[in-house]
């Protein structure tokens, strides 16, 4: 799979998303029937929560609940890599209030229209999203407080610049807390070649203590797991569509295999005081 490859086909997936809803990047019980609100109640989402953000939001795409522990304070300036229809971004706005601010960057047109429009709808007028990758961020260096994010990173072709984008944007002393999934074994080759295994969440996930490496290599200091779920994928992973010269017997053996090395961790890690040099605006 070629980095355009992958952008292209997230692009269509998600865009897809935004015009229908539904998700099959979350746990398994999301894809499929089952509403968004259930899947989000699983990765600890309460019903005040899910009722405080406006209709359309939550899509259900989350392998967390980053906001949950991201500790936000009135008054500052947060940023949602990947924000989709908005949920996490609403969520957010609420702690934050009419002194803070909230930033939602997502690279699907058609997510920052369907984002825009819930929050013109809502009326969060401390609440923009832009355009643009997470690995080049729309953002000015030093610039946000806290860094929030739900099961997107693991969809990011080149990860390590992610941490790097989001090591320049945040303020010394910044807060970078997200949600991701991780595996904690090396999958079999047949699924790191699918691209239906990327866009589930799954092939594209890095090994855990990678992801926790990558952090500190980034520069970012006290780096850690906070909360560590495994997910059940077995019925996303049946309908990821792998190619059909895969034997029922080996996908099925593939399948248990998955099921004891997906999980959900949420990771905290900080901007030393000192900051980040090699600054850029935008």
């Amino acid at each position: 799979m070629t980095t355009k490859t992958i952008k292209g086909e997230i692009r269509n997936k998600y865009g897809s998303i935004a015009r229908t809803g539904g998700s099959c990047c979350a746990p398994a019980s999301s894809c499929g029937s089952s509403p968004a609100s259930d899947a989000s109640k699983k990765v600890g989402y309460s019903d005040d929560d899910i009722s405080a953000a406006p209709n359309g939001a939550n899509l259900g795409l989350g392998c967390g609940n980053p906001v949950a522990i991201a500790s936000l304070q009135k008054g500052e300036i947060v940023l949602d890599l990947g924000s989709g229809g908005g949920f996490d971004a609403f969520l957010a706005a609420k702690k934050v209030g009419s002194t803070g601010k909230v930033i939602g960057v997502d690279m699907t047109p058609e997510m920052i229209e369907r984002a825009t429009a819930n929050a013109q709808r809502g009326g969060y007028a401390n609440v923009e999203f832009r355009l643009g990758e997470i690995e080049n961020l729309p953002v000015d260096d030093n610039s946000v407080d806290v860094i929030i994010s739900n099961c997107v990173i693991n969809l990011a072709s080149n990860k390590s610049r992610v941490f790097a984008e989001a090591l320049r944007v945040l303020k010394p002393g910044g807060r970078f807390m997200v949600s991701d999934t991780v595996m904690t074994q090396p999958l079999p080759e047949s699924i790191q070649k699918s691209v239906a295994a990327y866009m589930g969440c799954v092939s594209g996930a890095l090994m855990k203590e990678e992801y926790l490496s990558m952090l500190r290599a980034a520069g970012f200091a006290k780096a850690e797991i906070v909360k560590d779920s495994p997910l059940d994928f077995t019925s996303a992973i049946r309908d990821l569509g792998f190619q059909v010269d895969i034997k029922p017997a080996e996908l099925a053996k593939i399948i248990a295999t998955l099921d004891k090395s997906i999980t959900s961790i949420t990771v905290s890690a900080v901007k030393k005081d000192a900051g980040h040099k090699n600054a850029r605006k935008n």
